[in-house]
């Protein structure tokens, strides 16, 4: 996804060479977890044989999770790229504000 836009499906993604995780879990919660190690991504991942949901943030695996973590995890994402995003906006203007400095000083 790249905005509201679905930009690539049926897509390889990178499995993680953790050996942490569980010898039971499958390809598809390896990749989830390996898509979370090289990207900024919240992977949401169901189970075929149970249908309980995971996510992977940040190459970890958070299992068996309910409606209420999922909420609280997006809503921490959020608030972190809002934050993320009030950093970039204050440097952008610091660099503006000495550019012109530099400007008006030749």
């Amino acid at each position: 996804m790249r905005g509201d836009r679905v930009v690539s499906a049926t897509c390889y993604l990178p499995l993680t060479d953790s050996l942490s995780l569980s010898k039971d879990l499958g390809t598809r919660h390896r990749a989830a977890v390996g898509i979370s190690e090289v990207s900024d991504s919240l992977t949401i991942v169901v189970s075929e044989e149970t249908g309980k949901v995971s996510i992977a943030l940040d190459g970890e695996l958070y299992r068996n999770v309910d409606a209420e973590f999922l909420k609280n995890k997006l809503a921490y994402i959020q608030k972190r790229e809002q934050d993320t995003s009030k950093v970039k906006s204050w440097r952008r203007r610091l660099k503006d504000v000495t550019k012109i400095r530099k400007e008006s000083n030749e």
